[in-house]
């Protein structure tokens, strides 16, 4: 496998509108990628349901992660870190709008043929993308 380095906390926009996702990694069964939000929220109403499981590791910031079968949201500050099982209906209810939450979020298990890289990619560089799942919300 071929190693590729970087730094973590590097190329962060501190006032995105939308969360940024960088890929890491992504083999069979896996996918490791770093979250940056910058004060983000999963729309009202919306649920994640995975079909795979998550680790998901706060490295710097904070954020609510709310559990649909739970009253209130838990908070995720530096250093935390939740196993989100696979089919858990959850969402972010708040992230850190003073600083930004750097997420690292390893994906694990069923994972569709979307959450893995094919065979002929080498990782040979990142891959960032922007999602518009989390945004600002604007007051």
């Amino acid at each position: 496998m071929i190693a590729v380095a970087g730094n973590i906390f590097e190329h962060i926009l501190s006032e995105a509108l939308d969360e940024e996702f960088t890929e890491l990694l992504a083999v069979e069964g896996i996918r490791i990628e770093r979250i940056v939000s910058t004060g983000q929220a999963s729309p009202p109403g919306f649920w994640y349901d995975q079909a795979w499981s998550e680790r998901v590791l706060v490295l710097s910031g904070s954020a609510g992660l709310l559990f649909e079968d739970e009253p209130t949201p838990r908070e995720l500050k530096r250093g935390d870190y939740l196993l989100i099982p696979a089919g858990r209906r959850h969402r972010v209810e708040w992230t850190d709008a003073t600083e930004p939450t750097i997420w690292l979020a390893v994906h694990f298990g069923s994972l569709s043929s979307s959450g893995a890289a094919e065979a002929d990619n080498p990782l040979s560089e990142l891959s960032v993308r922007s999602v518009s799942s989390l945004r600002k919300s604007e007051d």
